[in-house]
């Protein structure tokens, strides 16, 4: 599987946007691990990218393909970059903090508050 050839060229507009040359980064591929069996475990398919001048570090490993893996490791830092530059939380940051909102402990006011507001209903409910 192969990534199409506007993906390829929209990611290198946004690496050239945001000052990523190519002679920067140090890639290395690493030997893979995890589910994958017996391909997984003997080539070097996981991505490990370093942006020399910012000090990022990417490592990924989602695909068997090392191709792919190249791709979403750049795409992946230039994420990171973009988040350092502008300042701007990710949509997968933003959505886990989102997550992690909805599960926090209600406040002991507003819990009361949730409750009083429960009660007010069911008793206007008796009264139909």
């Amino acid at each position: 599987m192969s990534i199409r050839k506007e993906k390829q060229e929209e990611l290198e507009r946004r690496m050239k946007k945001l000052g990523i040359e190519e002679s920067d980064l140090n890639e290395k591929f690493i030997l893979g691990s995890g589910k994958g069996g017996q391909k997984v475990n003997k080539t070097s398919s996981c991505v490990y990218l370093k942006h020399a001048p910012s000090g990022i570090e990417v490592k990924y490993q989602q695909s068997r393909s090392r191709e792919l893996n190249r791709y979403y490791a750049r795409k992946l830092l230039c994420e990171k970059l973009e988040e350092i530059i502008y300042k701007e939380k990710s949509e997968k940051k933003k959505q886990i903090e989102k997550i992690r909102r909805q599960k926090r402990k209600r406040s002991k006011r507003a819990k009361e508050k949730m409750l009083d507001n429960k009660k007010k209903k069911s008793e206007k409910k008796q009264l139909r």
